[in-house]
């Protein structure tokens, strides 16, 4: 069985757990402190140097980095239709919508996501959220007459740029300002096996 060292509250744990919720996988949860430092340990620094979440243990193989791990997951598991790696044109689609969630949904939904959940910071919330606004009009210009991001049917770029992004109303935006953005997250969540990103109690 797979063992994940994740955060629950982690976008970037909640993308993986997402896509194996959608292959019917199981999994082993192990979760890390970030709060408490843990993965700035000796200990964890051996799953993962950089003392990034999520890491993913398949019998001691370990992937590190969220979309390499939707990546092995897909291909590991022959689901062409998730990344369809037969498709140059699609697959360069794909790879570059996950090329956005690494760097666009980054520096917006989820700088804006951490700075206001966890480590408060009024400019960062600021920032992330004007970067979050102008990722969000391309992405809504670019989803009109579409239901997803890549070709015509879900895709790992749809499940890497979806959990921050669902968080919008937490940080300070509401996706009815870009109505083919709000409806592409409505058809994510309607995919059989669909899990939410959970939000802490005491937010």
């Amino acid at each position: 069985m797979y063992k994940l060292y994740e955060m629950a509250y982690s976008g970037h744990s909640h993308r993986v757990r997402l896509f194996l919720s959608l292959l019917g996988l199981d999994y082993e949860s192990r979760p890390v402190s970030l709060r408490d430092g843990e993965h700035l340990t000796e200990d964890y620094k051996k799953i993962n140097p950089f003392g990034k979440i999520p890491v993913l243990d398949d019998d001691g193989l370990l992937i590190r980095e969220s979309n390499a791990i939707l990546v092995y997951l897909a291909l590991k598991h022959g689901a062409k239709d998730w990344y369809p790696v037969d498709d140059p044109a699609r697959a360069a689609e794909v790879q570059m919508w996950l090329n956005v969630a690494a760097n666009d949904v980054l520096q917006g939904p989820a700088r804006a996501w951490i700075a206001t959940m966890f480590i408060p910071d009024e400019n960062a919330v600021r920032e992330g959220l004007e970067a979050s606004r102008k990722l969000l009009g391309i992405m809504d210009r670019h989803l009109e007459g579409r239901d997803w991001l890549a070709g015509n049917g879900p895709t790992i770029a749809d499940v890497a740029n979806y959990s921050h992004i669902s968080k919008g109303p937490r940080i300070g935006f509401e996706l009815e300002d870009w109505p083919n953005v709000l409806r592409w997250q409505r058809n994510i969540e309607a995919l059989p096996g669909f899990i939410a990103m959970p939000t802490p109690e005491n937010y």
